[in-house]
């Protein structure tokens, strides 16, 4: 980890230089060592690695270098919430994540916010990343939270974006289902750690920090621009032995993260929906490339080759739910989205029977009242 704020000082330069990427400065690095000694070189020499453009601009000292390496040390060394920690990781550091050195274009620095002991530790034999569509149905939610509190239950950690929906979704599962002491989930956020993203994740952030890690590959004070969140997807999809796909469109930041997680050789495995529901047409079209498809944690176990450590669960305790009856209108309700006058087509109970049975099951988080007069079903059972 960076321990002093001149090495802090020559990776931050060195990041900002512009013109120069990670292959020049992986080459950079190979022939003159830690960036320190890099900076000390002359321009002829520079030229004999790199375009004399780029040697050009490495001998310049960036804009807004100073100021930002001052802020970025202030950022480090303040102290913040108890129990939680901060810390930079370069790709010099025995902290730095093994899982992304195994990717194609591991970020050059690596920002982290919460459990930083867990770094160096990071294999993606121990994560999977879970992702989906920042809209999602009643169903989609409850898919999230359920199955990532299951994986967590089992020792995976959770690789999420901290996006609305499904993401946020997810790492509340999988907070809730994660062992004390245990990295319970990722967030690999697309702005700098000194801003949360979205505003209103900021309480869910805070308790992420606290069972987990949010890491970033961007500087300080790096706004949420649009170009930065497809970029990152392939570090939540680095550092996971598979990518999870609750709910997506067709043209979406999920289907670009299980791209890149398919680009990199790892598993890719969808949740199905309606065939009417557009946050599942992407998953459809994975499951038709090869995707697998998952109805339950136990898909996911088999898959990866995982044991089950889980044993089967009643969904409602007797007299705290629904009664038979009620419950048995899910069968009628199936998965997609109803209209109240279908429904009761189907089952064929009066209106003021019906919706006092869908009021029960709505009561019992088992079905959620959407707009336009729909019901979907939201349990697992």
């Amino acid at each position: 980890m960076i321990t002093s704020q001149d090495e802090l000082g020559a990776w931050l330069r060195l990041s900002l230089t512009e013109g120069v990427g990670n292959d020049a400065i992986r080459r950079l690095l190979v022939a003159f060592g830690l960036p320190a000694a890099l900076f000390g070189q002359s321009e002829s020499a520079l030229r004999q690695i790199v375009s004399s453009r780029q040697a050009q601009a490495l001998i310049q000292e960036p804009k807004a270098w100073r100021s930002l390496l001052d802020e970025t040390w202030a950022w480090l060394r303040a102290p913040g919430i108890p129990g939680v920690m901060r810390a930079i990781v370069t790709w010099g550091d025995g902290d730095y994540p093994p899982a992304l050195l195994d990717i194609p274009d591991p970020p050059m620095i690596l920002y982290a916010l919460g459990q930083t002991t867990w770094l160096g530790n990071l294999t993606a034999s121990s994560c999977i990343a879970m992702v989906g569509s920042r809209n999602p149905t009643p169903q989609g939610t409850q898919n999230a939270q359920a199955f990532a509190q299951s994986l967590s239950a089992t020792g995976l950690t959770v690789v999420s974006g901290l996006a609305q929906g499904i993401e946020g979704a997810a790492h509340e599962g999988a907070m809730n289902g994660a062992a004390p002491q245990a990295l319970a989930t990722i967030a690999v956020v697309g702005t700098g750690l000194d801003r949360v993203y979205p505003r209103h994740h900021l309480a869910l952030a805070h308790r992420i920090a606290r069972q987990g890690l949010i890491l970033s590959e961007y500087p300080l004070g790096m706004p949420p621009l649009k170009a930065n969140f497809p970029k990152r997807n392939r570090l939540i999809a680095g550092l996971s032995q598979a990518t999870l796909v609750v709910q997506a469109a067709l043209r979406s930041g999920s289907m670009i993260t299980a791209k890149q997680a398919v680009e990199q050789g790892k598993e890719v495995l969808a949740i199905p929906g309606s065939i009417h529901c557009t946050q599942a047409k992407g998953c459809h079209a994975l499951i038709k490339q090869g995707a697998k498809l998952v109805e339950s944690t136990q898909d996911v176990l088999d898959e990866l080759q995982l044991p089950d450590p889980f044993q089967p669960a009643t969904c409602v305790a007797a007299g705290d739910g629904p009664t038979p009856k009620d419950a048995g209108l899910l069968v009628y309700l199936g998965f997609a989205p109803v209209h109240l006058q279908a429904l009761q087509a189907r089952c064929g109970l009066d209106t003021a029977h019906l919706q006092a049975q869908l009021r029960t099951l709505e009561l019992a988080g088992l079905v959620a009242r959407l707009p336009g007069g729909l019901f979907q079903r939201v349990g697992r059972c």
